[in-house]
This record gives structure tokens, sequence and C-alpha cells, in this order.
């Protein structure tokens, strides 16, 4: 579940920062970014995330029957990202309760402050049956420790 080699501590902010290049492939005809594609960038980020935190997702499912889920995202578009441009994809895992995750993502152009796109999700955490369960302890943990708070 957790990979031991990973680097797993605070992220400044705890914040991890994922760079995107914008492709041809993720716009529309207009050179903007098709809307759909924003999830699959926050997806990715997110993955990532726990990757860095030491967490094994394919792990996570083989051994402990555990898998996360997005339950609720919340969109909010404020300008467009284009073609060719470098983003960042900016994640906080935010919190949990039981069976959920929150996060917050946002979406940056690299080297500038402003949101492009931000993103509040709740992950549910469930079993290979859809059934939920609790977030393990030993993920929890990542997140306190990414976090700072441990």
């Amino acid at each position: 579940m957790l990979d031991p080699s990973a680097a797993i501590g605070p992220l400044p902010n705890g914040e991890f920062r994922l760079p995107v290049r914008v492709y041809y492939e993720d716009t529309d005809a207009g050179g903007i970014v098709y809307h759909a594609n924003y999830l699959r960038f926050a997806e990715r980020a997110r993955t990532e995330t726990l990757r860095r935190l030491g967490i094994d997702q394919s792990r996570l499912r083989e051994e402990n029957d555990v898998m996360f889920i997005v339950r609720r995202c919340t969109i909010d578009f404020r300008s467009p990202a284009r073609l060719d441009d470098a983003l960042e994809i900016r994640t906080r895992m935010t919190g949990w309760r039981g069976a959920a995750i929150e996060a917050e993502q946002t979406v940056h152009r690299q080297g500038e402050e402003g949101t492009l796109v931000a993103l509040e999700l709740t992950i549910a955490c469930v079993n290979g049956k859809g059934r939920p369960v609790r977030v393990p302890n030993p993920v929890r943990d990542a997140f306190d420790r990414a976090a700072g708070a441990a």
C-alpha cells in the first residue's frame, strides 16, 4: 500500500504541483483546452500526488480491496488555457472523514499565480463491490505528513 522508497514528507504548503503541456489533442477547433480535459489533467495530478506520498493504488486495491473514486466534483472555469501553454496543476488534500477524502485542485499557467480553473472534489474510498470503506490509516497518516501535521 505504501511505498517506503517514496519521498514521503511534507509537501511545500501541503501542495503537490504537476507540470502539464497543452497539446493539440487537448484543444477544440479554436485552440482552447476542451473543458473535459481539465478533468484528465486533475486525475493525473491526484494520481501523482498519491505516488509522491508513497501510496501505490494498484497495491492498495490488490492487498486491501480499496479504491478511490470521484464522488463529487465542482469546477469553476475562470480563464481558458490554450494550445502550447505550459500549465501547472496544484493539488491539496484538504481532509477526510470516514470513507471520503476532500481535495482542492487549481490549474495555472506556469510562472503565473492567476487561477484558470478551480476544482473541489470529494473522493470516496470504496471496496471492489463499490461499497464505502474507511480511508486506511496509512493513507491518512501519509496525508498528515504531507500537510506537515505529523
